[in-house]
């Protein structure tokens, strides 16, 4: 992971004052600093400096239905991926995760290509397409990107 100096300490600092997700700091230091890090690297770094994102909620306690409750007991597990509409990617979590990672699930790019990615014990994210070769577009691995951290915010990571 690559160090940052005091200066670009502080002006990842403000960006998370100012509202920025982690992608979008992600593009920045990229961008404006010239630093490249992965989505998890940034993720780390923001950890490293004991920032807290406005982006993301601290997870809600799940809820069991009590005896007592008359309506139908709901499964708390994550919701089926929707189909991704034109211009969307659609990002679900896997119930079972995959073997050798600490979470996994599947996504469905823009263009209907899906692949399946995991989250592995080094914090690496792995993608891997259904068609060989294939590498979605800039703008579907943002979306990719925001999705991913929506969806494991909502299970706690």
């Amino acid at each position: 992971m690559t160090n940052l100096d005091e200066a670009q300490r502080s002006i990842v600092s403000h960006w998370i004052a100012d509202g920025l997700k982690l992608s979008e700091i992600q593009n920045r230091l990229t961008a404006e600093l010239g630093i490249r890090m992965t989505y998890m690297e940034v993720r780390l770094l923001v950890d490293d400096l004991k920032l807290i994102p406005k982006d993301l909620e601290p997870p809600k306690p799940a809820t069991l239905p009590s005896t007592d409750d008359p309506k139908p007991a709901v499964a708390l597990s994550p919701e089926p991926p929707a189909p991704a509409a034109s211009g969307q990617v659609s990002v679900s979590v896997d119930e079972l995760t995959r073997p050798g990672a600490l979470v996994s699930g599947k996504v469905t790019f823009s263009d209907g290509n899906k692949a399946e990615w995991y989250l592995d014990q080094s914090g690496r994210l792995g993608l891997a397409s259904q068609t060989p070769g294939y590498r979605p577009a800039a703008s579907d691995v943002q979306q990719f990107q925001a999705a991913l951290e929506s969806e494991l915010a909502k299970i706690g990571f």
